[in-house]
């Protein structure tokens, strides 16, 4: 079904929630707004958007080798307080992410889609838009494929809309936002870096 922007404006005000997961909601629930809501806390996901805005001064820098010491891996996550920064089940979280980097074919290259740049992301629109056209498909259908394959893209490229790789079901944002409603803190993904040897890093 078709989700109209008043009705994903609507359940964001209610639940603070991302743009994409409200749709994604909204959609899963045919437009009933009581039952996407039910959706989002089911996922964790309206605590965490009510948590998105607060400040992250603490965390923990964790390490990841793999491969007989080929790969490596730091990644930095963000919390509000050092008690849960110290806490176990947070510094997994933190591990596991830099297990994610780290087993991820290809690689992620960003944290989160507000970082790809605007012209990678025109570049492989026109490259999706042309093998469409190639292909002889009319201009509606290109439209969807391109949007398919963009949201493909960014899966690959993207660390928080990658499938968790202990459970594929599991996006890394759900996974972060479970977190963030265990917890009760806002939790964010600074930065990650991989080393592959050999490779030569920009």
């Amino acid at each position: 079904m078709t989700v109209g922007a008043d009705q994903i404006k609507e359940l964001r005000e209610k639940t603070g929630a991302g743009i994409m997961d409200c749709k994604s909601a909204l959609t899963q629930s045919d437009g009933d707004l009581e039952k996407a809501i039910d959706y989002l806390r089911k996922k964790g996901l309206a605590a965490a958007g009510k948590k998105a805005g607060r400040a992250t001064s603490e965390g923990w820098i964790g390490a990841y080798i793999h491969a007989g010491g080929r790969i490596g891996v730091l990644v930095e996550v963000n919390c509000e307080t050092d008690f849960v920064a110290r806490n176990d089940e947070f510094q997994d979280l933190v591990h596991d992410l830099a297990l994610q980097v780290a087993g991820s074919h290809p690689p992620p290259r960003y944290v989160r889609i507000e970082e790809v740049p605007q012209a990678e992301v025109d570049r492989e629109k026109e490259i999706y838009a042309v093998q469409a056209r190639e292909a002889k498909k009319p201009e509606p259908v290109i439209q969807k494929m391109v949007e398919g394959k963009v949201e493909k893209f960014y899966q690959e490229v993207c660390l928080l809309e990658q499938g968790f790789i202990k459970d594929p079901q599991v996006k890394i944002k759900d996974l972060i936002a479970q977190k963030i409603a265990k917890f009760g803190e806002n939790i964010q993904v600074r930065r990650f870096v991989r080393w592959q040897l050999g490779e030569q890093n920009s």
